[in-house]
């Protein structure tokens, strides 16, 4: 058992070793190749070691509990008890078909939550408060903060409310990939936009979504498309169109300098309309001639043209020339890869996962649902070696606990206190390193690109101690908002489990739900001993005290002695590198 120390700098950078050495080093646990030594003075050792086997072959093997709570933390934000249940009661196949065929409504827009200040040009009088916001355009700044700050907070809720379908994900995987920052673009309207987009296309063509977000006013504003004109062409997007969004930096990505000249000229013209807040081209910006490509393009030539359409037919150009290469989707399905199975692409994994993946992904026009849906119906994802070798991002830490613990909200018509507890939760994501709407770059959030560190990144001696900060007031304390408290409700939760009254089985359920690396049998006696026996010998101290819980809930003492031993079980078990793994 590997425990995180709360003090002393030494000893916390300890603990944060510990967490990389669960992620990282699993596998050579499991394939039999940890090295002798793994931590010397602060220094790790990573030798190779074998990749999860299996490749694409259909998983065939057993669906039970630990198949279907893997399969929902990485597909959704953690795995709430009832969606266990609900996902363990259906086929292998038509779980892996609700997760990738959502079916629940898009989630209604965000809200006014806000009282503008007095400095605000436009006092927002006329959308009352508990209505939409984002078809009213006409903001100035402050107002326009306040927006933003809505729809950060509605975000939360969304992904904490989300259906039992990997769509909420998925919009954080476009978000990461398509990263635009709200500072960058301010307008509060077209980052809403701009975010549904993400969401409705989630689950569809890659192709028609790189289109779409070429033309989105956000994205136009984000990578100053909007400037890009035939006199001064400006080649930010177009660079980005290639490097980051479609071909990567690959050794085999070989487009050239001259082609993010030549993409930038084909899309010089595009302007905002700022009464409308929608895209138009203007031809009169338009740089009319023609646009040679390289050789990784296959020295493809986009004749310039003169028309009201112009603007349209070359990005149609420019788009079956880039996704005529075969980086294209062997670039996404990577980005797949780290997204849902782990961030060492090896030679094998390449092979077997990635380069078949690419070819579904081509024979099905670049549609994302058949390449999901191979990877997710894999003896690879399955495979031992894929399990608990992630390190939860913020988001998933922060969401995952609410929906995991079942943290209860007010209803939806109590907006003002939903909006506040949402900001709670996207401040402590925040201060973990995790800012939605904002990733640090166009590149997205470095935990999944930059090398070696990869998901890493996201433990360190200021965001560890803050992560079991986090975790000590949601099962101690919680939090209070217009007098409403968000906590997890220990005894209410434990009443889901299979048999709370059984101290080995309590543990066993709560370990399994909670964790991806499970802790030893002596671990785990220790734990009941120490913490839900109080130091008793015998199980029965334990399933006494919960059955006149049940009995007499009324029953001050007794409820109070269940509760505590149940908060200082969950704290503890929180406190371990385990929890941080998925």
């Amino acid at each position: 058992m590997l425990f995180f120390c709360q003090t002393g700098n030494s000893l916390r950078k300890l603990g944060i070793l510990r967490i990389r050495s669960q992620s990282m080093l699993r596998r050579k646990f499991l394939s039999g190749v940890l090295p002798a030594r793994i931590i010397e003075q602060g220094k790790q050792e990573q030798p190779s070691f074998l990749p999860p086997g299996g490749g694409l072959t259909p998983y065939a093997g057993t669906w039970s509990r630990a198949q279907v709570i893997h399969l929902l933390k990485r597909t959704t934000f953690g795995a709430k008890p009832e969606d266990v249940n609900y996902f363990s009661s259906i086929s292998f196949e038509s779980a892996i078909s609700e997760l990738l065929n959502p079916t629940a409504p898009l989630p209604s827009p965000p809200v006014k939550d806000y009282t503008p200040g007095t400095n605000v040009l436009r006092p927002d009088i006329n959308i009352a408060p508990g209505t939409t916001w984002v078809n009213d355009l006409g903001a100035d700044g402050n107002l326009n903060f306040n927006r933003i700050s809505s729809f950060r907070k509605w975000w939360i809720g969304n992904m904490i409310n989300q259906d039992r379908s990997i769509r909420e994900k998925m919009t954080l995987f476009w978000h990461n990939h398509f990263a635009t920052e709200t500072d960058t673009i301010g307008n509060p309207i077209l980052i809403y936009r701009h975010h549904n987009l993400l969401r409705t296309q989630a689950l569809g063509n890659f192709k028609s979504l790189t289109r779409a977000i070429t033309l989105d006013p956000g994205m136009l504003i984000y990578l100053n498309g909007q400037l890009n004109t035939a006199t001064a062409p400006d080649e930010n997007y177009a660079r980005e169109l290639q490097e980051l969004f479609c071909c990567g930096k690959g050794p085999n990505s070989k487009f050239t300098e001259d082609d993010v000249k030549a993409a930038a000229r084909v899309l010089t013209g595009w302007r905002i309309n700022n009464t409308t807040g929608t895209a138009f081209f203007d031809v009169a910006r338009h740089d009319r001639n023609a646009k040679a490509f390289s050789s990784f393009y296959n020295n493809a030539v986009i004749q310039g043209r003169t028309t009201a359409t112009a603007g349209e037919q070359e990005l149609d150009d420019l788009l079956n020339i880039i996704f005529a290469t075969q980086e294209v989707s062997k670039y996404i399905c990577r980005r797949l890869y780290r997204w849902f199975i782990y961030y060492d692409i090896d030679a094998t994994v390449e092979a077997t996962i990635i380069t078949p993946l690419a070819n579904i992904f081509v024979q099905n026009n670049y549609e994302i649902k058949p390449v999901l849906e191979a990877l997710l119906k894999s003896e690879h994802f399955f495979n031992s070696l894929t399990i608990g070798c992630q390190i939860k991002s913020p988001i998933d830490l922060v969401v995952g606990l609410c929906r995991e613990f079942g943290v209860a909200l007010p209803p939806a018509s109590d907006f003002l206190t939903n909006y506040g507890h949402f900001n709670y939760l996207f401040s402590w994501a925040m201060n973990m390193q995790q800012m939605i709407g904002d990733p640090p770059d166009v590149s997205g959030w470095k935990a999944y690109y930059q090398e070696p560190m990869f998901y890493e990144v996201w433990i360190n001696s200021d965001t560890l101690p803050k992560r079991n900060q986090f975790t000590d007031i949601m099962v101690v304390n919680g939090y209070t908002f217009n007098g409403y408290k968000i906590f997890i409700d220990v005894a209410e939760w434990a009443k889901k489990l299979s048999a709370p009254g059984n101290p080995n089985q309590l543990i066993n359920d709560i370990t399994a739900l909670i964790y991806r690396i499970d802790l030893s049998t002596a671990s785990k006696n220790q734990l009941k001993r120490d913490i839900l026996l109080a130091g008793q010998a015998l199980d029965h101290y334990w399933t006494d005290a919960w059955n006149l819980y049940i009995a007499q809930p009324g029953n001050t003492a007794n409820t109070s002695f269940v509760r505590t031993r149940l908060r200082d079980l969950l704290k503890y078990l929180m406190n371990l590198s385990e929890y941080q793994l998925c």
